[in-house]
């Protein structure tokens, strides 16, 4: 995928986290192609797989070239692999008018490459490439380009929807032919440039394809390939087929498919079917409402089986249901029609008029309902703070409950950080193991003007917990101070709940 590369490290900890997923194959990348793809192959011979199988990548043999004189091919007998994975043209236009061999001869490539890998003990994964472009062009050849790999020795024959231009119903009905045709395993490769990879490698196993070729969050060439981790749950909670070594594989999935977004230099995506953060996120009251009370009226599956964790949201859009599920967490059991909630409810909408957003700070609004309720009174109260600034020295004045602390940051946030935790270590030692792991600014709207308003998030962790609190003013400072002092009240207050 453009935009991304992975260092060598980063390959074996991914290949060793599929291992433990429970995949069958790993390909692990084309040593013919580039040295880190070779390195890796040799650096993995210091490592046992559990399960899966190490597969090379490379190409048939080149045109007008001897299989024991191609270098992708002594590439991948030299990586030490028991499977290869061999991409040829089965779509006549790339015989014709990429690689300029005649049909008879792509069809000897084919079988020259996959019979030389057999009688060298390899098993052999033979993918087709732009096979379902080529089926509606040319069905006889595209079918004899296959049945050449048949007969070579391919163990599985993997049809390509390389350009990613299929629809559903195609997949189908074209899988469903070949399946028809050969006897040995047939596979699918899709891309996902229709937004079809996921659905056309579902409708290609429901044709009777039975291996399945896709990457974890379908990072891959231009908009990438099938995502894994839908195609896998779907396989297995919708279609009852078994798909890892294990079942509980699933509960990995949200793991794994965060290691690989952050070893890819991406931010996980939020909306990600089954393992996203909010994949299970509640924010309409009427949902709420619903699976409060039967979970399955708006889930289509347990959160917990691919390891993801249902959540609720408050915001502007959200009903009694969303605040009262969030009171019970605590163990505060309220009437769905206490005046207090509604005027809470009201102060929230409000709020997000002007700029908050509670949907991704859920901790600030618990907090506003408690306020509102009586329920909670800030522990931590902000008397005054100041911050002075002269080039790059920032030092920050607080007076917290009454106590005075003084720092210096090398920024004004930082420096208020710092001068706020001077005085909180020793009135609540219980929150030195409080750490800061998230701190964005947002300009929500329009920038009219340098007096806008931000919007500041920040993260927090205990090593147990993790909340989210948010913080708005024209000042960056203040913004920023609000979303502090709310995210340790916030811990404090689950604390005393909690007793």
């Amino acid at each position: 995928m453009t935009g991304i590369s992975f260092t060598l490290n980063d390959k074996v900890r991914i290949a060793l986290m599929l291992d433990d997923l429970g995949v069958d194959y790993i390909e692990g990348g084309w040593p013919g192609s580039n040295p880190k793809d070779a390195e890796f192959f040799r650096v993995m011979r210091n490592y046992s797989l559990s399960h899966a199988k190490l597969a090379a990548f490379g190409m048939t043999r080149r045109k007008d070239v001897n299989t024991k004189d191609d270098p992708n091919l002594a590439a991948i007998l030299d990586s030490g692999v028991g499977v290869a994975v061999l991409v040829g043209k089965s779509w006549i236009l790339h015989v014709r008018e990429v690689l300029r061999v005649s049909p008879e001869d792509n069809l000897d490539m084919v079988y020259d490459s996959i019979r030389y890998l057999r009688d060298h003990g390899l098993k052999v994964i033979f993918d087709a490439e732009h096979f379902y472009q080529g089926f509606k062009e040319d069905p006889d050849y595209a079918l004899k380009v296959v049945k050449t790999a048949e007969e070579a020795g391919a163990d599985t024959v993997v049809l390509a929807d390389t350009n990613g231009a299929m629809l559903p119903h195609e997949v189908y009905e074209i899988t469903g032919k070949v399946v028809k045709e050969l006897k040995t395993v047939v596979g699918v490769h899709m891309h996902n440039d229709s937004g079809c990879a996921v659905a056309n490698t579902v409708m290609g196993v429901l044709a009777g394809a039975r291996h399945v070729q896709g990457t974890i969050n379908g990072l891959g060439e231009r908009t990438g390939n099938a995502d894994l981790v839908q195609v896998i749950p779907n396989l297995v909670l919708k279609l009852g087929f078994r798909v890892l070594r294990d079942v509980n594989g699933l509960k990995k999935l949200k793991a794994v498919s965060r290691f690989v977004y952050e070893a890819a230099g991406l931010s996980p995506n939020p909306y990600q079917p089954y393992v996203g953060d909010y994949a299970f996120s509640h924010k309409a009251g009427l949902h709420v409402d619903g699976v409060s009370k039967v979970t399955r009226a708006y889930e289509h599956v347990d959160p917990e089986l691919v390891g993801n964790t249902r959540r609720f949201v408050v915001s502007e859009l959200a009903g009694s249901s969303n605040i009262l599920v969030h009171l019970r967490d605590l163990g505060i059991n309220l009437s769905k029609d206490d005046q207090r909630l509604k005027r809470a409810l009201e102060k929230i909408k409000v709020l997000e008029n002007e700029g908050y957003s509670f949907d991704l700070a859920p901790a600030s609004a618990i907090l506003i309902v408690l306020r509102e309720m009586g329920l909670f009174k800030d522990l931590l109260k902000v008397d005054y703070w100041k911050v002075v600034s002269d080039d790059d020295m920032h030092v920050a004045i607080v007076k917290v409950n009454g106590e005075l602390g003084v720092a210096e940051g090398v920024g004004p946030v930082h420096a208020i950080d710092k001068a706020l935790r001077s005085v909180v270590s020793r009135l609540f030692p219980e929150l030195n193991n409080v750490v800061l792991t998230d701190y964005r600014v947002i300009l929500p709207g329009e920038v009219k003007n340098t007096e806008s308003v931000v919007r500041v998030l920040m993260e927090f962790s205990d090593g147990k917990l993790r909340w989210r609190t948010v913080g708005v003013s024209r000042s960056i400072i203040a913004a920023s101070v609000e979303a502090l002092v709310d995210g340790l009240n916030y811990i404090l207050m689950i604390n005393h709940y909690k007793k």
